[in-house]
């Protein structure tokens, strides 16, 4: 595994590297650069690496630069003395951010999601391929709920979420609609499409097109705002980030 280290500090250059060898040997160093013109061509005239480690004070401004000055689908550690800049870090392709000094425990954490992070684009990759072989168009379409004296047809399209508190699911709609389900949230997941709809954590399925925007949560966690109003926050567990953002496409 190659890995290029942006940093301009030789001393947390230095640091890095002592702990990336005793962490994970099998991560060679392809590069370093101290700057952002100096990333920018290194990026233009090298094979793509592995995993970077890059800080965001650079001598030349914030890193944060260079992803407008060049696609970087290489997953990304960030590395800072400040913490004011997670909610930048995660719009881009970044799996960790980690405090100066950098030490053995954190990095070892980065790097195991890191290898999560690949396994699940592997997996994904191979469900997808057989999926779409067995089942072209498997996934439910509608769901006719009972109502009152009623049935009431709910398309997935117009769906917000689905949310279970005290073993009972409610489905509600992006226009604000809610009705009661007779499934659970596994069995519900099960006919939905994975791409169109995501398990964010024991009570929420939540719709890729009701997503309003993303707070970055205490303890790394990340809380989903949707268009509707949710009876409790939508709470993606610091354990989960890497495949929610590989799921919202953040990380290819």
């Amino acid at each position: 595994m190659k890995a290029l280290i942006v940093e301009d500090e030789i001393a947390a250059q230095r640091n890095l590297m002592s702990v990336l060898a005793e962490v994970a040997p099998h991560i060679t160093v392809a590069g370093t650069t101290d700057t952002i013109t100096d990333t920018i061509e290194w990026l233009k005239s090298n094979p793509k690496p592995d995993i970077i480690f890059m800080d965001i004070h650079l001598a030349d401004g914030h890193s944060f630069h260079i992803f407008d000055s060049i696609e970087i689908t290489t997953p990304v550690i960030f590395t800072t003395a400040y913490d004011q800049y997670a909610l930048e870090a995660f719009k881009l392709n970044s799996i960790e951010y980690l405090l100066k000094p950098i030490n053995a425990n954190d990095l070892r954490h980065a790097l195991n999601k890191l290898a999560t992070l690949t396994n699940l684009e592997l997996i994904e990759q191979l469900k997808k391929l057989s999926y779409s072989a067995a089942n072209p168009s498997d996934s439910t379409k509608l769901f006719l709920i009972p109502y009152k004296s009623k049935l009431i047809p709910v398309s997935v399209d117009d769906i917000c979420y689905f949310y279970t508190s005290n073993e009972h699911v409610h489905v509600t709609t992006l226009d604000g609609q809610s009705y009661p389900m007779d499934k659970s949230l596994d069995a519900i997941m099960a006919m939905l499409s994975n791409a169109d709809f995501y398990r964010a954590n024991r009570q929420f399925i939540i719709a890729r097109k009701a997503i309003h925007d993303i707070d970055v949560w205490f303890g790394n966690r990340l809380s989903v705002n949707l268009v509707q109003k949710t009876p409790e926050r939508v709470i993606i567990s610091k354990n989960r980030v890497a495949e929610f953002k590989m799921w919202l496409g953040v990380i290819r």
